[in-house]
């Protein structure tokens, strides 16, 4: 998949991205994980932080941008330097 701003959903050829590419659900709040796979006409998606996966509708989920990615990327950091470099 391209560092485009690409939308999944049922009008356009689906394009399944490698698995860990990070991508919003606008179908769950705007939540961002981690693609892990497909699950039927889903997809698995996986908190960025970890927890648990939740399936995502293919046409509510698009890939970050590269400066959504830099910030997530970002925050992720952070959040492991406040833990004592978990």
């Amino acid at each position: 998949m391209s560092e485009e701003n690409v939308a999944v959903n049922r009008h356009e050829p689906s394009q399944v991205p490698p698995p860990g590419t990070l991508m919003r659900d606008s179908g769950h709040s705007n939540r961002v994980g981690e693609f892990r796979g497909v699950v039927g006409p889903h997809g698995a998606l996986r908190p960025v932080g970890g927890g648990v996966e939740w399936e995502a509708e293919p046409e509510w989920v698009r890939a970050l941008t590269p400066a959504e990615r830099l910030s997530v990327e970002n925050a992720l950091r952070n959040l492991r330097s406040s833990r004592g470099g978990l």
